[in-house]
């Protein structure tokens, strides 16, 4: 695989977006990047996965996957060797970082709604008229 191919894989998802970060092209959904080609002249494409997908996916097929350096990789962030993918491979490990974004956006959005429903503003209260006659 190439990163012409990662590119196009990674647009054909839904809502995918291009954008660029620090110089190098992202993909987003909603707003949030799953994926970028930061490191594509090293043969490098890069997923924003959870530590748990990445162990999975580096258990799986360690001569394709392999932590990014340094504390972006503890948390997730993995390499994926282009020359080394398969396109269903490659496909799939897109697929789960898009998604991965997909379903924090949506936890974010209820996150949110709930938050705002909470603290509404709610009228003030009036002051008990007094019940004394004159």
């Amino acid at each position: 695989m190439t990163p012409s191919d990662f590119r196009r894989i990674a647009l054909w998802l839904e809502g995918a977006e291009e954008g660029s970060h620090m110089g190098a092209a992202d993909f987003r959904v909603g707003g949030r990047i799953f994926a970028t080609l930061a490191h594509a002249k090293q043969g490098y494409g890069n997923l924003m996965l959870t530590p748990e997908q990445q162990a999975a996916f580096i258990a799986d097929a360690p001569e394709v996957f392999l932590p990014v350096h340094g504390g972006w990789g503890k948390g997730g962030a993995t390499h994926i060797r282009l020359a080394a993918a398969s396109e269903d491979t490659l496909a799939g490990a897109l697929h789960t970082a898009w998604k991965l974004r997909v379903e924090n956006n949506e936890k974010s959005v209820k996150k949110t709604r709930t938050a705002t429903k909470s603290s509404a503003i709610r009228p003030a209260r009036q002051k008990p008229r007094s019940t004394k006659s004159s």
